[in-house]
């Protein structure tokens, strides 16, 4: 799809202010930020002033004007086609039909090699494979793996618990057709950022309980995982931080309205009693973000479960950074490390 003059140009605007000195950078993003003891990154910072300026917002008046939003702003911070990386257009059946869905591969990549099954963020209500695809494009390259990119049904028109089936069927897909993908099945990870955190974290849980196929591993950034619970860090960083307090309501009930049960363990994974046995696991956590404390509370309830679990605070960032891999250089460092998890996680090698 072509992208509109005045969206390169904004775009271009962007870089430019990221490659200023960086007293002018200070300069516009404003004095420091302190909470809970930690300090934002300036690149964070600076970005979130940028998203001030242009009022720019996740929640809108609509799930459409929020989409057409979020496809009319993601480029300005993804950045270029992260290369070489193949692409391949694939369809995943389902139940309800068929789920749409991209396999990355990396140049030079030998098969059978590891694979992520990844599912985008968005609330369960925005995001898309496009959206993401530099996200996929740098775990692929970066991980040494191929990437199965996910268009999983989005609420409000097919809420809870069509993305979850969507994801179970995905992840299902890419085990039956493994050999067909180049892919080993023993080692095929389920990840994903926010929503798909959730996701990602229900398919490992279903999978493991009814026994196998299950993942070798599981990434998960950022994720939303207690839909009862409101924890601290939703109240320290309520506005101001890209994903809002309001944001996170927005989605959550458009995702599960009020007659769906908030408890039930494929929304809310947190609350599963019995965590055991459960793929080793990579928690990575924004410092800034509303989400922050339930990442990490879910990696406390792994390991003393027993589960191999690293936990990872980005304390000077904020929700979203692996989208924002365009601008600055601290967002890529994150995202790096979580790339570098993932790639240590389907080598064999477990951690603890």
């Amino acid at each position: 799809m072509a992208i509109p003059l005045r969206s390169r140009v904004e775009a271009a605007a962007a870089q430019l202010v990221y490659a200023l000195p960086h007293p002018l950078r200070r300069l516009i993003a404003g004095k420091p930020i302190r909470i809970d003891g930690q300090e934002l990154a300036l690149d964070a910072q600076l970005l979130l002033r940028l998203q001030q300026i242009s009022g720019a917002a996740m929640a809108s008046e609509t799930p459409d004007l929020a989409r057409a939003m979020l496809a009319q702003s993601s480029h300005l911070v993804s950045g270029k086609p992260i290369q070489p990386v193949g692409t391949q257009e694939l369809t995943i059946p389902a139940e309800h039909g068929d789920v749409p869905a991209t396999l990355y591969t990396p140049a030079g990549l030998a098969g059978p090699s590891g694979l992520l099954v990844f599912f985008h963020g968005g609330g369960w209500v925005i995001g898309t494979r496009a959206s993401h695809d530099n996200t996929a494009r740098f775990l692929a390259k970066h991980a040494g793996v191929r990437v199965l990119s996910v268009e999983y049904r989005l609420a409000p028109e097919h809420p809870f618990p069509a993305a979850a089936d969507d994801a179970l069927a995905a992840f299902h897909y890419a085990c039956a057709k493994a050999e067909d993908l180049g892919v080993d099945p023993d080692r095929i990870a389920v990840g994903g950022d926010s929503a798909g955190g959730n996701l990602a974290a229900v398919v490992a849980q279903v999978t493991t309980r009814r026994g196998g196929p299950a993942p070798a591993f599981q990434l998960l950034i950022y994720p939303a995982l207690d839909a009862t619970v409101r924890r601290r860090s939703r109240d320290l960083f309520a506005d101001g931080f890209f994903l809002t307090d309001r944001d996170m309501t927005w989605f959550l009930d458009h995702y599960a309205p009020p007659e769906v049960n908030r408890a039930d363990e494929r929304l809310s994974p947190m609350l599963t009693e019995d965590l055991s046995g459960l793929p080793p696991a990579y928690i990575v956590t924004a410092g800034f973000d509303p989400l922050r404390d339930e990442g990490e509370a879910y990696g406390e309830r792994l390991r003393a479960a027993g589960v191999p679990t690293a936990v990872s605070r980005q304390s000077d960032l904020i929700h979203g950074f692996v989208n924002f891999l365009g601008v600055g250089r601290r967002f890529r460092e994150a995202t790096a490390e979580a790339a570098g998890a993932l790639r240590v996680g389907l080598s064999g090698i477990r951690g603890s």
